[in-house]
C-alpha cells in the first residue's frame, strides 16, 4: 500500500517500489503500517460487510505487509486468502496453510488466478496506467455472486489555502507522483461507473477521510513519506528545503488544521 496520490493525468514512466518507495529501504514497511492503522479499521469493517468470513476464498491485490491478509485469515475466517504483490519479502514470514502467497505483477497477462469470493486491492490502480483495464481483469477473477471491492486515494483541498507550506508540499507530492511513477487519481470518482460497465450489480461507494492529527498515525505516515520524497518534491520547482522542513514542523505542531486526503472504496457483486 502506498501514499495517497494527486488527481490529474500521470505522465511518469517509473514504478512504484523501484523509482520510489523502494521496499528494501530502511524504515519503508513502518510507514506503510503507519498507513494500516489509519485505513485498515475501515476496509476491513466494509469487507466483513461484503461478506469476508469463514468459506469465502479472497485475493488481497497489493498484499504489502499483509495487514489485511492477515485480518481475512485470523479475524474474518476466510478459507483462504492469496496474496499478491511484486515484493513478497513481508509476506514469507507471515506462513499460514490457508494463505498463499504469489509474487507477482497484476498488470502481467501470464497471471492465472481465479475463483475468487472477494478481491481487495488498496492504493493499487491509482499507480498503474492500465487502471481501467485492469478492473477488467479483477471482475473476471470473480466467482459467480463474488464481489470486488477497490479503495484509492482522493485528495480533497482547501481550495483557500495556496499557499502555505502544506498546501505547497502536498502540491509537491502530487506532482512528483504523477511525472515520476504515473500516479492519477482523476478517475476514482468513476470507480461505480466502471464496475457497473463490468456488468456488478449492488454497486456503491464511500468516501473516508480520516482525521489528520499531530502525533498521530497519519501523520506520520506524512512524515515518512516527505522526507523520503526530498529529492524529487525539490526537482518540481514547486517547493524547496526552507518549504518542506516547515510543512514538517506543521505536522507535528498542536496549530496542525488540515483536511488530509481520503480514500473512495467502491463495490459491486457479480451476478
Amino acid at each position: 500500500m502506498s501514499a495517497p496520490p494527486p488527481p490529474g493525468g500521470g505522465t511518469g514512466d517509473g514504478r512504484y517500489g523501484e523509482d520510489l518507495f523502494e521496499p528494501e529501504r530502511p524504515g519503508e514497511a513502518a510507514r506503510i503500517d503507519a498507513a494500516a492503522l489509519v485505513y485498515d479499521p475501515v476496509t476491513t469493517r466494509r469487507l466483513r460487510a461484503l461478506g469476508a468470513g469463514p468459506g469465502s476464498r479472497c485475493l488481497e491485490v497489493g498484499a504489502g505487509t499483509g495487514t489485511v491478509a492477515r485480518w481475512l485469515l485470523q479475524d474474518a475466517g476466510a478459507d483462504e486468502v492469496v496474496a499478491l504483490d511484486r515484493d513478497t519479502s513481508r509476506l514469507e514470514t507471515a506462513a499460514n496453510p490457508r494463505l498463499r502467497v504469489v509474487t507477482g505483477d497484476l498488470t502481467d497477462d501470464s497471471l492465472r488466478l481465479g475463483g475468487f469470493d472477494l478481491i481487495h486491492a488498496r492504493f493499487v490502480l491509482m499507480h498503474l496506467p492500465q487502471r481501467r483495464e485492469l478492473i477488467t481483469r479483477l471482475v473476471r477473477w470473480l466467482a459467480p455472486g463474488g464481489r470486488l471491492l477497490l479503495g484509492d486515494a482522493l485528495e480533497v483541498p482547501n481550495t483557500l489555502d495556496t499557499a502555505s507550506a502544506y498546501r505547497r508540499t502536498m502540491d509537491a507530492v502530487w506532482q512528483a507522483l504523477r511525472s515520476t511513477i504515473g500516479t492519477d487519481t482523476s478517475s476514482v470518482p468513476a470507480y461505480p461507473h466502471f464496475l457497473r460497465e463490468e456488468g456488478l450489480e449492488h454497486v456503491a461507494a464511500e468516501l473516508f477521510v480520516p482525521p489528520l492529527v499531530a502525533g498521530g498515525p497519519l501523520a506520520r505516515f506524512w512524515t515518512e513519506t516527505w522526507n523520503r520524497m526530498r529529492p524529487a518534491l525539490e526537482e518540481t520547482g514547486l517547493v524547496d528545503a526552507a518549504v518542506i522542513d516547515e510543512a514538517l514542523a506543521y505536522l507535528a505542531s498542536p496549530r496542525l488544521a488540515e483536511l488530509g486526503p481520503g480514500m473512495v472504496m467502491a463495490w459491486g457483486q457479480r451476478p
